[in-house]
């Protein structure tokens, strides 16, 4: 059953990335996940149930660690094109087990080290294509803010594997988006207090509530495939990964993206080299 939730997440994760890259051009950043977010702790409130202090404390952490990833996400998003976005994210996997070797002393076997081998010259390759369709400032601040996503992503998925031990999944997303939207909230009354004259404000758009419904799905069948004693998280982290091919086609399909030839290969290899991860570690 955990397999199949996670392949449902995916898909529901790809069309999400593409909701959200149409929603930048009505609406900046903030104003997108605060939005989003609040709808989606809206819809989770009567899972909010009360629990210890240090649960909270726990939470607050992975908030923090959320909102890093998709604020710098939908960054990169503004810098660009989704197709090169979705090739990076394509990643994340292999940032996992990166992660796991720093953090729990694990080791790679010589095909675990072909993947991330692969991977990141497909990272590198990948680099080919971007420079043709933004300047090199924009391209490398879109990088930049695409490492970060990718790094706090890893995080919080390998945080997730820990809490889920001792918390229920609905109680951890349902808290996890209310202090989400707190965060997010406290940084847009900052900028509006700090720069006025310069705020942007909010204009309503149907792709939020569409966004903020996709996510609490996703994210709902994703708590509860790794909270399965059965699961193995670096098969749920392949799967789930594998929504960017959904985004990949929407940038080709609706954004209308060039230089997809080359991208597509990028792609490809970067998939290969996380399934390679993914043998290792069977």
């Amino acid at each position: 059953m955990w397999l199949w939730m996670s392949v449902c997440s995916a898909l529901l994760l790809g069309i999400y990335d593409v909701s959200k890259k149409q929603a930048l051009k009505r609406n900046g950043v903030y104003w997108i996940l605060v939005t989003a977010t609040g709808l989606t702790a809206l819809y989770l409130s009567p899972f909010l149930k009360a629990g210890p202090l240090a649960d909270h404390l726990s939470l607050v952490l992975k908030a923090v660690l959320v909102s890093a990833s998709w604020v710098s996400g939908l960054k990169a998003m503004e810098c660009l094109p989704l197709t090169t976005v979705s090739t990076i994210k394509a990643s994340r996997p292999m940032f996992v087990v990166i992660f796991s070797i720093i953090l729990f002393g694990e080791r790679l076997n010589l095909l675990q080290w072909l993947g991330v081998a692969v991977v990141m010259t497909a990272l590198f390759l990948s680099s080919r294509s971007k420079h043709h369709e933004t300047d090199k400032k924009t391209s490398a601040k879109g990088i930049t803010f695409m490492i970060i996503s990718v790094l706090s992503g890893s995080a919080s998925a390998l945080y997730d594997k820990h809490i889920l031990q001792h918390l229920e999944p609905l109680f951890v997303q349902s808290w996890t988006n209310v202090y989400i939207t707190i965060l997010l909230a406290m940084v847009l009354l900052v900028q509006y207090l700090t720069d006025k004259e310069h705020f942007q404000p909010f204009v309503w758009d149907w792709r939020i509530l569409l966004i903020s419904v996709l996510i609490t799905v996703s994210d709902s069948l994703y708590f509860f495939s790794v909270k399965d004693p059965d699961a193995l998280l670096s098969v749920i982290s392949l799967i789930r990964r594998s929504s960017v091919i959904i985004t990949f086609l929407g940038g080709v399909l609706i954004f209308k993206e060039g230089h997809v030839r080359d991208k597509a290969l990028d792609m490809l290899l970067m998939m290969a080299g996380i399934t390679l991860l993914l043998f290792g570690s069977w």
